[in-house]
């Protein structure tokens, strides 16, 4: 039997492909800041709960450890656990600039150091690092957020290369609008309404998001349908996309020029009206 560890499996995608992979014979390593408050999966067969905060290495090796102790072996390591900083980059604290890099970078990087002896060691293993189409695109305000995106999708597209040779496979997956709860606990959004030279583009964006102009979100299933197929579709892909947003944005974003492409995403948050004004 195989077995997956998941960062960020209190909720949203981590916790529905903890369930996902379960229900598929899989033994899950659920992995959470607070596990002592998850209720659900601590009553499902071959399901450890237990402490992990990407940000501290000791409780990484300690659930790592732990895993491997109930279940002998990692097969596939999951790294969901992140969030997103928005706002504007001068108004933001570097206390929160860290965090968010801490967060959704180092962060996953530790993890991946901690499990990556003992997949060398067994010749095998997937690593499943979590993008979205924030990793190849942006949207405005989102300095942050996409910054430690586009450093997953680089630095997953290099980690490939050095560890192919001894059978441990790096995959990213790229969701797009997902219904979770990313924009409640899942999001900082920073803001000082006295600089104003910066609202009219707070007041779009969120205009924006709450309006009917806002892409429809898939269901977490969705993307752990599709980190299930990358796990094991047995092929080198390295890219998959989850959504039928993230097909049509990504598509739009590699066949247009950069002028095109973002004066899109202006038109589409008014912000052509903003600067023209």
């Amino acid at each position: 039997m195989k077995t997956i560890l998941i960062t960020g499996a209190s909720s949203g995608i981590g916790k529905t492909t903890a369930k996902y992979f379960q229900q598929k014979g899989w033994n899950v390593i659920a992995t959470m800041r607070s596990p002592h408050k998850e209720e659900e999966l601590t009553q499902l067969d071959n399901v450890l709960v237990t402490r992990l905060d990407v940000t501290d290495t000791t409780s990484i090796d300690a659930a790592v450890a732990e895993g491997l102790n109930r279940f002998g072996t990692i097969d596939v390591l999951l790294n969901n656990a992140g969030y997103g900083a928005y706002g504007p980059l001068e108004l933001f604290p570097m206390d929160k600039i860290r965090r968010q890099f801490d967060t959704n970078v180092i962060g996953l990087l530790a993890v991946t150091k901690a499990v990556l002896p003992h997949m060398r060691a067994q010749k095998s293993g997937t690593i499943v690092n979590i993008s979205s189409i924030g990793g190849q695109m942006t949207f405005p305000l989102g300095t942050l957020y996409h910054g430690t995106k586009f450093a997953v999708e680089g630095l997953s597209e290099s980690l490939h290369y050095e560890l192919e040779p001894f059978g441990v496979k790096v995959k990213i997956v790229e969701p797009g609008m997902i219904a979770t709860d990313f924009g409640g606990r899942s999001f900082d959004f920073v803001n000082d309404e006295s600089v104003e030279e910066y609202q009219g583009t707070v007041q779009k964006l969120m205009a924006a998001w709450a309006g009917e102009n806002t892409l429809q979100a898939s269901e977490p299933v969705v993307v752990s349908e599709i980190i299930w197929n990358a796990v094991t579709d047995g092929t080198d892909t390295l890219r998959y996309r989850a959504g039928e947003d993230a097909v049509q944005l990504l598509d739009n974003r590699k066949a247009l020029d950069d002028a095109t492409f973002i004066g899109g995403i202006k038109a589409q948050f008014g912000l052509l009206e903003e600067q023209t004004s």
